[in-house]
């Protein structure tokens, strides 16, 4: 019984360690807001390109990440370098 349960806890831990556990990007973006720079380097993209988001932070940052390939050198990097 001992090494039974000793068994299914080292399947269980082996399992757990091999599912991805990444947050959405909706996830994220509520986690983190960005450091004062980081929202000034993206605030003439957001509000060129995401004006329909009316500031709300999902959908400001789901109209960045669909307008990638159009943002300034420094809005991609601040999604960049937050894995967004």
């Amino acid at each position: 019984m001992v090494r039974s349960a000793a068994v299914f806890l080292a399947l269980s831990l082996a399992v757990s360690a091999a599912v991805p556990t990444t947050a959405s990007a909706a996830q994220r973006s509520r986690q983190y807001q960005g450091t004062p720079a980081e929202r000034a380097a993206c605030r003439p993209d957001a509000q060129r390109f995401c004006r329909s988001a009316r500031g709300e932070q999902t959908a400001t940052l789901n109209c960045l990440q669909d307008h990638r390939s159009r943002l300034s050198r420094a809005c991609r990097g601040v999604l960049e370098r937050n894995g967004l």
